[in-house]
């Protein structure tokens, strides 16, 4: 599943009512395009954010990317562009992940970059130098670069010594 960047949620606002919590309540209701366009169906909502699939994919999407109309979710994008936009987005996490690229932590900060990476583990080369070997599924791809759930400071604290952590 993925979340769509910033730039493709601001492009799935529409200027029509405002959503109404009630109306996200609801898995199974059906996501319309403008046009009364099928979309697809939401499959969870989890706070601020609803999930969507499409026809082939799923996709996290803000809530203030839907109007609740007539039953219906409004959403300001076809099914084919909404495909299109999580493939896309799907292609630049997968590109995230790959040897030299940069990865943040938590907060933000650039904790350093991936020195080597198999199937099971990746191992991040910190900017201290040190390097750091984690699971691979502990650092996620995104469409804004490789993020791992933690700060610099709880890296570094983790790692703790002069010798590299293996």
């Amino acid at each position: 599943m993925q979340r769509l960047t910033r730039g493709v949620a601001s492009f799935l606002l529409i200027a029509a009512a405002p959503f109404t919590p009630a109306a996200a309540q609801s898995v199974g209701m059906a996501v319309t395009d403008v046009n009364g366009g099928a979309v697809g169906t939401v499959t969870a909502v989890n706070g601020d954010v609803v999930t969507v699939k499409t026809d082939r994919l799923e996709a996290n999407l803000p809530k203030a990317s839907f109007t609740a109309h007539e039953g219906k979710l409004l959403v300001g994008m076809t099914r084919t562009e909404l495909n299109a936009a999580i493939e896309k987005d799907k292609a630049a996490a997968e590109a995230s992940l790959a040897v030299g690229a940069p990865i943040k932590g938590s907060a933000g900060a650039t904790l350093g970059t991936i020195d080597a990476i198999d199937a099971e583990f990746l191992t991040l080369k910190l900017t201290s130098g040190k390097l750091v070997r984690l699971p691979r599924a502990s650092v996620a791809g995104s469409a804004d670069g490789a993020l791992i759930g933690m700060t610099a400071a709880q890296l570094e604290a983790q790692v703790g010594g002069d010798a590299p952590a293996q």
